[in-house]
């Protein structure tokens, strides 16, 4: 039986966007349940998937598993051909230390700039925080830093890791809200946002037709 992911709408749900994304590119066969956020059933729908109350999910069998990350090691254990870190010692501490990184941080970006498939690329239409700039030279740092360093392939870490799933949606911020970024960053932006699954994920989101208020800026 094929394991089952309930995400949220995906113009907006970036933490759905994740696992979602790394089970596309390892060719994964999996079901797929969407439900749409912030309506009367909302919560209901998500409790009865998942104890946590948010999405994703991911069921597999007698296993549940919640929270994007969480998600990502699950799948990189049951699956290990997708070798989900980098192989090498050192290389593999910083995947999962930027990883950790991208889920407990940047708070400012993703306050002012949250994920849209549906907006225009143009900057935000105020000017943000500090904390953002600051938030959006610190992903540019950590891009340009890995993509120095690796080799046999256009990824953070030469091949597809969790460390890419975790900073796709951040690259849709960098395209959508035109964030400043170095031409390193920009190709590694461009390399995320050129993933057939990406482009799937973005159609997908554009033909959405909820809107979340509270998303929008």
């Amino acid at each position: 039986m094929n394991p089952t992911l309930v995400i949220g709408n995906k113009n907006y749900s970036s933490w759905s966007l994740r696992p979602w994304l790394f089970l596309k590119h390892h060719g994964i066969p999996f079901e797929e349940i969407r439900i749409p956020l912030y309506r009367e059933d909302s919560q209901a729908r998500i409790a009865a998937h998942s104890p946590a109350g948010k999405v994703p999910v991911l069921v597999d069998g007698g296993i549940t598993v919640w929270d994007s990350l969480a998600i990502l090691e699950y799948l990189a254990e049951r699956y290990p051909a997708t070798q989900g870190w980098p192989e090498a010692p050192a290389a593999r501490a910083l995947a999962r230390a930027l990883s950790a990184e991208m889920h407990s941080g940047f708070q400012a970006l993703r306050t002012h700039c949250g994920m849209n498939c549906r907006r225009p690329p143009a900057p935000p239409r105020k000017e943000p925080p500090e904390a953002v700039h600051r938030d959006v030279a610190r992903i540019g740092r950590i891009w340009r830093d890995c993509r120095e360093r690796a080799e046999g392939g256009p990824w953070l870490f030469g091949r597809f890791t969790i460390a890419d799933a975790m900073y796709a949606p951040v690259a849709l911020r960098f395209w959508t809200y035109q964030l400043e970024a170095d031409a390193v960053a920009r190709a590694y932006r461009d390399t995320v946002l050129g993933h057939p699954a990406m482009l799937e994920w973005i159609g997908a989101g554009q033909a959405e037709t909820e809107i979340i208020p509270a998303f929008e800026d």
